[in-house]
């Protein structure tokens, strides 16, 4: 039997299963890069004013370091995806190690792939199947995008070179997700080193991005795929010949996926797993819950301690944009207010950060899920810990880490500002209050996961599409042109923004909203029977 028999099979299904997520994000995906641009056409009719009142912001060494370069600074498209070309490469890299992953190291982890290994399936008909959907996945979101970048009035030619920039990037991380699930035994092993290595890539972009010109660390830029990626510099200098260096690395990384498959045992890993203590400290489920999210909550927190810095940091440059009244307004209906320019910046990026700091609760929260299903559940349960109280802990450790990573945000941010301003006591205590007042809305996303993993278990991951549902309610509704009764859908509508004054009644409801759907998802569990 050919080793990759049963590939064929094994793509439907894969396809079957994802069909929802993965169109769910491509879809957002082409979004965020249409919005985000007929946004920037509403605002600047006249793209030489527009370019003249930017250039000094977009030099800035800050946001160079997150968004990279302007592409082309005579040119209203390049503008016009200054910010997603950067932020959507990321999101495709991680839609395509989370297919990758799903496919292979989790489906080993939970005893599917010994199942389906004593069928008429090949030992690599299930790694070729996954990087056969990721690959789809990313060719695809590369394609709709560039569709809908071209329907809104962007130019054909750099349309192509963006969707090339992000397949260039999207297929090098399917590729390193595939020998990340060969590494390690455990699928968190797996995410550890592929999120690991886009973080690496990023840090590495960045530095090289606001190296001073001439400088030898500006060539760091060629060692990072996500350099590769905005040198294709779409809407500018559309260098689509650098699509050879993404797939030279793809073919290069699933080669060695394959050699590694060939080199271990079905549900180990070529590292091999680091035993514990003979004896162990832990005394309940909730310590086994904090046990398990701390290596995630630890490097969420040292992101947001970094992106704390960098934000604080720009807010020096922000009076500047006073300048042009288009970007002025692009800011109070980004961030919801009026009033002081810099407070409407950093209700802005408190809006942002919010919905990422939610994404942090999803992935504790939707651990639950995989815990079960993986029969980890089963054997904690077994020795004497209840339902409630097992699930509980994973909800409360979801919840108390999102209160850790915005308090130190908030912090971050209050003492770089503090230290601008001269007065770092002052400023702590606002940015920090303004940024746990985002809190009630992040627990209404860790409410809608218990909820559905109680109610509906298989439907668990549902929640992904809930929080980018939000997201684009409340972050980009009105930029969109959305309605204000559709847009109240989202819990991050309702939550006060810096300069506004703070009501207790919309914070006291979506806690209650959130402690409700805690509740139902928790008493449903307890009814239903394990999977």
């Amino acid at each position: 039997m050919s080793g990759f028999a049963g590939t064929g099979a094994l793509v439907r299904l894969a396809a079957r299963r994802d069909r929802v997520s993965v169109l769910a994000s491509i879809v957002a995906l082409a979004v965020l890069v249409a919005g985000s641009a007929r946004a920037t056409f509403d605002l600047y009719p006249d793209a030489g004013a527009a370019l003249a009142d930017l250039s000094d912001v977009l030099t800035n060494p800050a946001l160079l370091a997150i968004y990279g370069p302007l592409s082309d600074p005579r040119s209203l498209d390049a503008l016009a995806t200054f910010k997603t070309v950067l932020l959507g490469a990321v999101l495709l890299c991680i839609l395509a190690y989370a297919v990758v992953r799903r496919h292979t190291r989790t489906e080993e982890e939970e005893g599917r792939l010994e199942l389906l290994g004593a069928g008429v399936v090949g030992r690599r008909a299930p790694l070729a199947a996954a990087v056969l959907l990721g690959t789809a996945a990313v060719l695809l979101t590369a394609l709709v995008t560039a569709v809908a970048a071209v329907r809104v009035g962007l130019d054909p030619r750099g349309s192509v070179a963006l969707g090339v920039s992000w397949v260039l990037v999207g297929l090098t991380w399917v590729g390193v997700a595939a020998v990340a699930a060969q590494l390690t035994s455990t699928s968190r092993g797996a995410a550890g080193f592929a999120l690991g290595a886009l973080g690496l890539a990023y840090l590495v972009r960045a530095v090289g991005d606001t190296a001073p010109e001439g400088s030898a660390l500006g060539l760091l830029v060629w060692l990072s795929p996500l350099g590769w990626g905005e040198q294709v510099a779409p809407y500018g200098a559309n260098r689509l010949w650098l699509a050879a260096l993404g797939v030279a690395l793809y073919a290069a990384l699933v080669l060695l996926a394959f050699r590694l498959l060939e080199r271990r045992d079905l549900g180990s890993g070529i590292l091999g797993s680091r035993a514990g203590p003979a004896r162990g400290d832990l005394g309940t489920s909730a310590d086994l819950a904090r046990r398990l999210a701390r290596g995630t909550v630890i490097g969420w927190v040292v992101g947001f301690a970094i992106a704390g810095v960098v934000v604080g940091s720009l807010a020096a440059s922000v009076e500047s944009f006073a300048q042009s009244p288009q970007m002025v307004d692009l800011l109070r209906r980004m961030g919801g207010i009026g009033g002081a320019l810099v407070d409407t910046y950093f209700a802005t990026e408190l809006g942002f950060t919010a919905v990422v700091a939610a994404a942090l609760g999803v992935t504790l929260a939707v651990r639950l899920r995989s815990e079960e299903v993986g029969s980890r559940a089963e054997v904690v349960l077994a020795s004497g810990a209840t339902r409630v109280r097992w699930a509980a802990g994973h909800v409360l450790v979801a919840a108390a880490g999102t209160v850790l990573v915005m308090a130190v945000l908030g912090v971050a941010m209050g003492v770089v500002r503090g230290v601008q301003v001269g007065d770092v006591p002052r400023t702590v205590g606002t940015l920090l209050a303004a940024a746990l007042l985002q809190l009630p809305a992040i627990w209404v996303c860790i409410g809608v996961v218990t909820a559905l993993f109680g109610l509906a278990p298989r439907w668990t991951a549902l929640a992904w599409a809930v929080l980018l549902l939000f997201f684009a309610l409340g972050e980009l509704g009105s930029l969109l042109g959305i309605p204000e009764a559709v847009r109240n859908a989202s819990p991050f509508v309702h939550v006060p923004r810096l300069g506004q004054p703070v009501e207790a009644l919309p914070l006291v409801v979506l806690a209650l909203v959130a402690g409700l759907l805690v509740a139902v998802g928790l008493l449903a569990f307890r009814r239903r029977d394990l999977a």
